[in-house]
């Protein structure tokens, strides 16, 4: 099951049109829906989807996204003024196929950090002022990413903090849950 869930979306799905734009029935409007990117990118691996999906922007789209005065996916992305950004609008600037990463955060084992001044992310992380600008001001967008890289710093620092809380309760004979003279039966029963 892991083998074809990874493999459906890893067989370069930036050569195969069906990707994006639904085998049987190929419709540039349908390509441009957020909802086609959900495909491959959301779940327990990469939660692109949901991170997008309950953000501002996500709530914008979710709750005008049948209204055509607010996203008339009929237009061309390049000519497409909506109310909030699509996937689509902020990854395929322009209308462009080639789907631009714009990762601002070092990923190492699951885990994000905070940029720490390296030369190629000081380029990344331009390039996402670059296409945030493209609606807000510059400064919102560097505050921003601040912010993001506070919360990662916050983030690392709990995690390190967890795994002390428990690295201490194994030195203390706690690690076990559930000592197996006391786990339940079947039943529920002891």
């Amino acid at each position: 099951g892991d083998t074809a869930g990874c493999t459906f979306c890893h067989t370069s799905p930036e050569e195969r049109c069906s990707t994006c734009h639904q085998r049987h029935q190929f419709n540039p409007a349908a390509a441009r829906k957020s909802e086609q990117c959900k495909t491959c990118h959301w779940g327990k691996d990469h939660r692109d989807w949901e991170a997008y999906d309950i953000s501002i922007h996500g709530t914008v789209y979710q709750v005008n996204k049948w209204d055509p005065t607010q996203f008339d996916m009929s237009k061309k992305l390049a000519d497409a003024d909506y109310v909030g950004p699509t996937c689509q609008y902020c990854h395929m600037r322009g209308g462009h196929h080639n789907v631009q990463r714009l990762s601002t955060v070092y990923t190492s084992m699951g885990m994000s950090n905070a940029d720490r001044g390296a030369p190629l992310w000081k380029e990344k992380r331009d390039t996402w002022v670059s296409v945030c600008d493209d609606c807000h001001s510059p400064r919102f967008a560097r505050e921003n990413l601040q912010a993001m890289d506070e919360a990662c710093k916050d983030a690392g620092l709990k995690y390190t903090e967890t795994f002390k809380v428990a690295e201490n309760l194994m030195l203390d004979g706690m690690g076990e849950p559930m000592p197996k003279d006391l786990a339940p039966d079947w039943s529920g029963q002891h």
